[in-house]
């Protein structure tokens, strides 16, 4: 029969009242002992030994009593220092199972779904560890289905879309007078068509199936090119767009069309989010060290009605939009951050986000330099 947790809380204590037991049994007759040689080399002589029993006995009690002071404050002392470190050392063994449990759970709470924890018992801790796994197990496969599902859907969405797309614009070329409704309808296909392409990439990063050609990039003067891509639109906006870099070039693996692409969407949404009078300011840091690892760190920053901390935590989900985003005019399909952070990842490196509501938004992505470089050689 497995014991329980409960038995096993039962058992250690009793274990511990033994061990208290004892060493207070021992703690004492060694104690007692030295006592009485201490006695015996201090207060027998001939005066004890010429005195009466009565006077002897009260001479070996008001020694015993002024020695007893010092032994009890000793003595708990002892004690409860014992206690203590063997309750520290049960309540480590019987709560191990669980921190580990808490760790994994943590890391689920962060998206990593590949989290497995050993069940070494079969007791409560032993079944409730299994049934984690198994619902991570579940979870797992639940979501390779949807990604499955979304790349299937937006596989079979692009030859349609194409063939509408296609038929829609030479109908234009062709010289027929267009209705405004078709104008529209037009539109609409251009923008589904859009929509289904980020859906394919966005699921073949999410699988790790994201091919890259990654080759060494300037990174300062790829950034310029694309600072001036979007410097016209904000000036339509009537925002200050300015890129600070160093003197020299900052060199990264990468694959360039994939950093763009990130690039542009947190460019696009600073712009989209920044109101008139408004400053975008895209910052290179070059060597920052960070988990033991150096990076290249691009802040996208701007003074734009800002993120409620609430809403950071899910900022990169899939078609997660702020609630000030949700209209169609001012918001986009919500997968475009979910693009920028899946890039990164594949790139090896990682983001984060700073915001304050009506103060402004800080984007800041971490690429690596190079994974095989040591940081002492670079300092």
């Amino acid at each position: 029969m497995t014991p329980t947790v409960r038995q096993k809380i039962l058992v250690y204590m009793g274990l511990l009242v033994f061990i208290i037991g004892g060493a207070y049994v021992l703690y004492n007759q060694v104690y007692l002992e030295f006592l009485f040689d201490q006695f015996r080399k201090e207060e027998i002589s001939a005066t004890f030994l010429n005195a009466p029993p009565g006077e002897q006995i009260e001479i070996l009690k008001i020694y015993v009593m002024g020695k007893m002071k010092l032994y009890w404050f000793g003595k708990w002392g002892f004690f409860v220092a014992t206690c203590l470190f063997f309750s520290l050392w049960i309540s480590g063994v019987l709560t191990r199972p669980l921190r580990k449990l808490i760790a994994a759970i943590e890391r689920v709470a962060q998206g990593d779904l590949e989290v497995s924890v050993p069940v070494q018992t079969k007791d409560d801790y032993g079944k409730v560890i299994q049934t984690f796994n198994d619902m991570t197990l579940r979870l797992r496969e639940a979501e390779d289905a949807r990604r499955r599902l979304v790349a299937d859907v937006a596989h079979e969405f692009r030859t349609p879309l194409s063939i509408m797309q296609l038929k829609l614009e030479n109908y234009q070329q062709a010289g027929h007078h267009v209705p405004p409704e078709m104008l529209r309808i037009h539109d609409e296909v251009i923008r589904l068509s859009l929509l289904v392409d980020d859906l394919h990439v966005l699921s073949l990063a999410e699988a790790g199936r994201l091919s890259l050609d990654r080759k060494p990039l300037d990174l300062t003067a790829h950034l310029e090119r694309i600072v001036d891509d979007v410097k016209y639109e904000a000036e339509e906006n009537r925002l200050e767009i300015r890129l600070s870099t160093t003197s020299r070039p900052v060199t990264v693996m990468a694959d360039a069309r994939r950093i763009t692409q990130v690039f542009i969407n947190l460019l696009t949404n600073a712009i989209r989010y920044t109101p008139e009078g408004g400053k975008i300011s895209v910052v290179i840091q070059d060597k920052v060290v960070d988990r033991n690892a150096v990076y290249t760190c691009v802040s996208v920053i701007d003074t734009g009605i800002g993120i409620p901390a609430e809403e950071l935590a899910h900022l990169f989900d899939r078609f997660y939009r702020v609630e000030k985003a949700r209209s169609r005019h001012t918001g986009g399909t919500g997968l475009g951050l979910s693009i920028v952070h899946h890039f990164v990842r594949a790139h090896g490196g990682f983001i984060r986000v700073v915001s304050e509501p009506g103060q402004g938004t800080t984007f800041t992505v971490y690429l690596p330099i190079n994974n095989d470089i040591n940081i002492k050689t670079l300092f």
